[in-house]
């Protein structure tokens, strides 16, 4: 295995190559060690780049002699080992973005950025809600896998009162024991910063700081912000300034650790709040929308916290271009889950969050990687929250063995015009969503075709979305055959995984 230590400035880097994946951990950390002192400590050579090159390159042979390891020279490429910046919204539809179609919502940056990237026209969150999404691409599992399948605890309140069916148990904290994406590239000696919502338990010990991410700031047990407005009631944010916009706060933040660590590779998560409930919103941004609802828009207030986002999101991209690492960064940009229906107009799909429509799962996504990603091209290969943890570990240099096998892909394929190894994607979400009006059930989507089979009768339906996006057309009579072949895998897909099924309440197991 190699790793590369470049030193900025210098036009040069070193590198080790040692078969030993521990030895190769070690000399990660001891790499971001030695560098982070070098750059906070005031011995004289601190300012002298000559004399800390060769300090590092002395300390390096030193390893490597004790190690039993290799130094090789290496020239740096603009894509080796690049910085990553994962920004995630929460609850923001497929069609929350401009340049996704919408004809009202102004999102003036997301889409320059959206131009200089690569846009996904089929892409989906992991699960129609938060938390699933959130573990998945955290670990790189799906949901099902996870036993991660509701919003947060699952409750009572969330239960219909005729329901016919009972919702398995579900884990509601990340545990300890899964190895995190942070985990994994901290280890390659990235350093790792965590700002927004999390959602993945409760207690302290399951918070960002504890899996992996060196810094947290706002990553908590809490689904949706007491308030977008300082003092938040957050409690891993504490207050700074009198009605400080929280998306603006997070950026402020993220970009003091970009500003404090670009010198090494960085993984900055930006998992925004925004656009989750409670509309609220800086009256600059909401002006523009008062008496402009209708298609494309159901409240003025979502609007702005639409453009407030966009607005912080520009921000943090401007921040990469004043660092010079723009080029050297891979930023990747997407939702949890689909828009609310009761904040946002998520037509031509159907439905929204909580649902196995189109609308509950389909979300934006765009990805602009230097020197691997051709701007402005669009590709319809259906991918899904998975690939994003098994593409960065790609661009990281990080290869897992099969004890750690994901259940996504690098996407780096596709960008070479080629196509991903597999043809179906799964969705599993066996709950009563927070607003109790959705179908407990699973899905398969192969090719065109998707399927979705419900727990409460076992019904299935089937739609094509390649002529029918809406999913107004059920094909389940007229294409017998092919439910069964899909029902067939959606089946052996969720004993595979192992995943809860939600029982009848006419058993006695769904009684107690």
């Amino acid at each position: 295995m190699r790793i590369c230590l470049t030193i900025r400035g210098s036009g040069s880097s070193l590198g080790l190559e040692t078969n030993n994946q521990h030895t190769t951990n070690w000399f990660a950390h001891f790499m971001r060690y030695a560098t982070t002192s070098a750059r906070n400590c005031n011995f004289a050579v601190r300012n002298n780049c000559f004399a800390k090159r060769v300090c590092v390159f002395g300390l390096s042979m030193l390893f490597a002699f004790f190690a039993n390891a290799r130094i090789f020279a290496q020239e740096p490429t603009a894509t080796s080992r690049p910085h990553i910046l994962l920004i995630m919204t929460d609850d923001m539809g497929w069609m929350d973005l401009a340049c996704q179609g919408n004809p009202v919502l102004q999102t003036p940056r997301l889409d320059a950025f959206a131009a200089e990237s690569v846009r996904f026209t089929n892409a989906y969150a992991a699960a129609p809600v938060c938390s699933p999404t959130r573990a998945a691409l955290m670990t790189g599992l799906a949901p099902a896998r996870l036993h991660i399948t509701q919003h947060g605890a699952d409750q009572p309140s969330f239960w219909p009162d005729d329901r016919a069916i009972q919702p398995p148990k579900s884990e509601h904290e990340l545990p300890l024991a899964s190895t995190t994406l942070a985990e994994r590239l901290s280890d390659a000696g990235y350093a790792t910063g965590f700002f927004g919502k999390w959602h993945l338990g409760a207690d302290k010990k399951f918070w960002p700081e504890n899996q992996g991410f060196d810094v947290n700031i706002g990553g908590c047990g809490l689904g949706g912000p007491p308030t977008y407005f300082d003092p938040y009631r957050i409690p891993a944010l504490p207050p700074r300034k009198a009605g400080e916009y929280l998306t603006d706060r997070l950026v402020d933040e993220a970009i003091e650790f970009m500003r404090r660590e670009h010198d090494s590779p960085m993984f900055v998560c930006l998992w925004t709040y925004n656009p989750h409930y409670p509309f609220e919103a800086p009256k600059e941004y909401v002006d523009p929308y008062n008496g402009r609802e209708g298609a494309g828009l159901k409240n003025a207030i979502y609007g702005g916290q639409i453009t407030a986002t966009d607005h912080a999101i520009g921000r943090i991209l401007t921040e990469l271009e004043q660092l010079k690492i723009d080029d050297e960064t891979l930023v990747i940009f997407t939702s949890d889950n689909g828009g609310w229906s009761g904040a946002t107009d998520n037509r031509p799909l159907r439905e929204g969050k909580g649902y196995l429509y189109e609308g509950g799962l389909r979300v934006p996504l765009m990805i602009r990687w230097p020197g691997v990603t051709q701007s402005g091209k669009e590709i319809a290969t259906p991918v899904v929250s998975m690939d994003l943890t098994s593409t960065i570990l790609d661009a990281a240099g990080v290869q897992l063995d099969q004890s750690s096998k994901p259940d996504g892909e690098s996407l780096r394929p596709l960008f070479r015009g080629e196509q991903l190894a597999r043809e179906e994607l799964y969705f599993h979400y066996p709950h009563f969503a927070f607003h109790k009006a959705n179908r407990p059930g699973a899905a398969i989507r192969r090719g065109s075709f998707k399927l979705i089979r419900r727990f409460d009768d076992d019904s299935v339906e089937l739609y094509d979305l390649e002529d029918d996006l809406g999913e107004s057309n059920n094909l389940a009579l007229q294409k017998p055959e092919l439910c069964r072949e899909l029902n067939a895998a959606l089946t052996a897909w969720l004993e595979e995984t192992g995943a809860g099924i939600p029982q009848s309440l006419h058993t006695p197991a769904a009684k107690k």
